[in-house]
């Protein structure tokens, strides 16, 4: 029998990304505050949320293989959230312009009855082109990405943003790192194909 597979975040984009495998699975908000602790490193917080939440829905859901995810863009060791609004967006992609961040993209899949934990970090380096004032505007008015941790959705067109994204798994900027995902669903003990 193979358990139920539940995925522990309110993204949108995260179960688009999840539904790519054709695996049956459910969604469960993780209910986890995602305030970072003081000196916390962008990964250490990105870490501890997709552990956190993928725990705080196993603790529900005991039975089931439970993923987690989180996001935190990294400049220069500062952590940028989600900007929430078109200002607070702005503001960011200006404070990117012309630079390098680290997107980076943690995931923990968690089986409360078995015991299984694992936990990976998938950090995406992005730089951005120098960003006038106006394409700001557009891309923001366009796309209105405010719910993106960065102010940028790279599958759509924030991508016209982008000199370069680097990264050894494609869909990790986006928020769930599939081949890392696939790899602990595995190890979790759900057949995949």
């Amino acid at each position: 029998m193979q358990r139920t597979v539940i995925l522990g975040s309110t993204s949108r984009y995260r179960r688009e990304m999840l539904s790519r495998l054709h695996l049956p699975f459910d969604v469960q908000p993780p209910e986890v505050d995602e305030t970072p602790h003081p000196g916390e490193t962008p990964a250490a917080l990105a870490a501890r949320l997709a552990l956190a939440k993928a725990r705080a829905v196993a603790e529900r859901f005991p039975e089931a293989i439970v993923i987690g995810s989180d996001q935190v863009a990294d400049l220069d060791g500062e952590p940028l959230g989600k900007p929430g609004d078109h200002e607070r967006a702005t503001v960011q992609l200006r404070r990117m312009s012309g630079r390098t961040l680290v997107f980076q993209t943690a995931l923990a899949v968690v089986c409360q009855r078995t015991g299984f934990v694992q936990q990976d970090l998938a950090p995406v380096r992005v730089t951005f082109r120098t960003l006038s004032d106006a394409a700001i505007e557009r891309y923001l008015r366009a796309e209105q990405p405010y719910d993106c941790a960065g102010s940028a959705k790279s599958e759509g067109l924030g991508i016209a943003l982008l000199d370069a994204i680097d990264n050894d798994d494609p869909t990790a900027l986006v928020g769930l790192p599939l081949i890392r995902t696939c790899r602990m669903l595995r190890a979790a003990g759900v057949e995949l194909l």
